[in-house]
């Protein structure tokens, strides 16, 4: 309850997810906050997309978006390298694409400066 947050996308505001459904964060690479359930204004195609260069080099996933004004918000990775591996299927949002409102201290903050407590999921 300490840490409860509510996942907003920051071009409109839609919710898009939520902290009780928060089950790992990214940093090292993709910078994401990963959920394990999202709102029904988070969409995705049914086409993969690989990744030709970057952090997502032979990565295949597919696209997430806001259903409201179709802001790219993240991905769901379904093949990848060994170190994202504990990603595979889960909703990944990019951190610079969401914003976070803190339900304890009523505010609102950039995604990036929200450091949720450790969920060990690698294993």
């Amino acid at each position: 309850p300490e840490e409860c947050a509510v996942f907003h996308c920051r071009d409109c505001w839609a919710v898009l997810g939520d902290s009780l459904h928060f089950c790992a964060q990214e940093e090292q690479r993709l910078h994401v906050l990963v959920c394990f359930k999202v709102t029904k204004n988070v969409v995705w195609e049914d086409s993969l997309m690989v990744g030709l260069e970057g952090a997502l080099l032979g990565c295949a996933y597919k696209i997430l978006s806001c259903r409201s004004c179709g802001l790219i918000v993240g991905l769901i990775l379904h093949s990848s390298a060994r170190d994202l591996a504990y990603l595979r299927g889960l909703f990944c949002f990019f951190k610079d694409r969401i914003i976070c409102y803190l339900l304890k201290n009523q505010i609102t903050v950039e995604a990036s400066k929200v450091n949720f407590p450790p969920v060990t999921m690698k294993r």
